[in-house]
């Protein structure tokens, strides 16, 4: 008897992609909100302290956020397209069973 064919499953097929330990598309838009009110602050120490502040805990979040599942966003994005309820329907095509149950 032949044994199963083994197929090896590189890591780098599986791994999500990260930017410093956190999702990529969500480190960049935090990387531009903290650009934005940096320079919208006309580079005032205040800006950078501010700017500062938002890019250390934003990215704190972030990290922990993608430890905890790195896809997290977009499951909630999917989650958030979903509704409380779906109504019964049923379709055009559907063949009408008659019922063993009489209603009277």
């Amino acid at each position: 008897m032949e044994e199963p064919r083994l197929i090896p499953i590189r890591r780098s097929l599986n791994r999500p992609h990260l930017l410093l330990g956190a999702e990529r598309s969500l480190v960049l838009f935090s990387g531009v909100i903290t650009a934005m009110v940096i320079f919208s602050g006309k580079m005032s120490i205040l800006s950078l302290v501010v700017g500062g502040a938002f890019w250390a805990c934003a990215f704190w979040a972030l990290v922990r956020m993608a430890k905890a599942d790195p896809q997290m966003s977009q499951i909630y994005q999917r989650h958030i397209r979903y509704r409380a309820y779906y109504v019964a329907r049923a379709c055009i095509k559907s063949a009408i069973r008659p019922s063993s149950k009489s209603f009277s």
